[in-house]
């Protein structure tokens, strides 16, 4: 009797999964099948899901519009960049606030992630002031800066959990045996956290990946990533909604592949330590 309860159970368990999952997956499913649709069929009604004329001519008029790989270098070179420059700040501040805390480690914390409840809008003016001043309107470098500072106390507080779950008795060894700050970082310290640095890394790509409201205010042409590149498809003129989402298929597609082929790794990372 009780087998068959903790049967039921899973197989309920499961059924809700799936259900749950298909209503996230399927806003992106209606995307990518609007892309293929004409324009009369993409306003239709009642909507047609799967019986339509199929096209490809909305990727091919976009291409005409936009350089697509314009923007994807941008999208490239703003995720991967800012994740650098934020890793290089993030791992030794987790290192000394998870191996040398102090009485105010868990304050800092706390202020770090608190950041992240202010509205951007709150503090619009004041990053436009200092962009406008120092010449980093439309520039990579300006995006690189500004994606950094807003992932970074995510970045920290990830790479401080993993941290934690690390013995200090491993690293006071290595001390006893010469090793100093470099070669502990380095040659002790990351590769045991391989699994949460690999994971932090695949997130804060992602989250800046997805960013727009940063993007699209302090970017024109230049430096605009791929958000900026679906916005261009939305006009005073009106939504072209087979057009639009052939851009947001476009913009989405890379990060979508990079995490169903990393998923294992992503989830290792974001569950590393979470049983002892």
């Amino acid at each position: 009797m009780a087998r068959a309860i903790t049967t039921r159970r899973k197989l309920g368990m499961t059924v809700l999964a799936w259900v749950v999952g298909l209503l996230i997956f399927f806003p992106i499913l209606w995307t990518i099948l609007t892309s293929f649709k004409s324009e009369l069929d993409a306003i239709s009604i009642p909507p047609k899901f799967l019986f339509f004329d199929w096209t490809t001519e909305n990727y091919v008029a976009i291409q005409e519009q936009r350089n697509y790989f314009a923007f994807l270098m941008n999208s490239i070179y703003l995720a991967l960049g800012s994740t650098f420059v934020g890793l290089c700040f993030a791992i030794p501040a987790a290192w000394a606030m998870a191996f040398s805390p102090t009485k105010r480690t868990k304050g800092v914390l706390l202020w770090m992630l608190s950041t992240k409840m202010m509205p951007a809008v709150g503090a619009l003016v004041p990053v436009t002031i200092l962009f406008r001043s120092f010449g980093l309107l439309d520039t990579r470098f300006g995006l690189i800066m500004i994606l950094f500072l807003i992932n970074l106390p995510i970045i920290v507080w990830m790479l401080y959990t993993y941290f934690k779950e690390i013995p200090v008795d491993i690293l006071e060894a290595a001390r006893m045996d010469g090793a100093n700050l470099r070669k502990e970082l380095t040659q002790v310290l990351a590769p045991m956290a391989i699994p949460g640095i690999a994971s932090t890394i695949l997130l804060n790509v992602i989250l800046a990946w997805n960013e727009a409201f940063w993007t699209l205010l302090l970017t024109t042409t230049d430096a605009a990533p791929l958000s900026a590149f679906i916005a261009s498809f939305s006009s005073p003129q009106g939504n072209f909604y087979a057009k639009l989402s052939a851009a947001s298929t476009l913009a989405i597609a890379p990060i979508l592949i990079i995490g169903w082929f990393s998923q294992k790794q992503l989830v290792r990372g974001l569950t590393f330590g979470a049983v002892k």
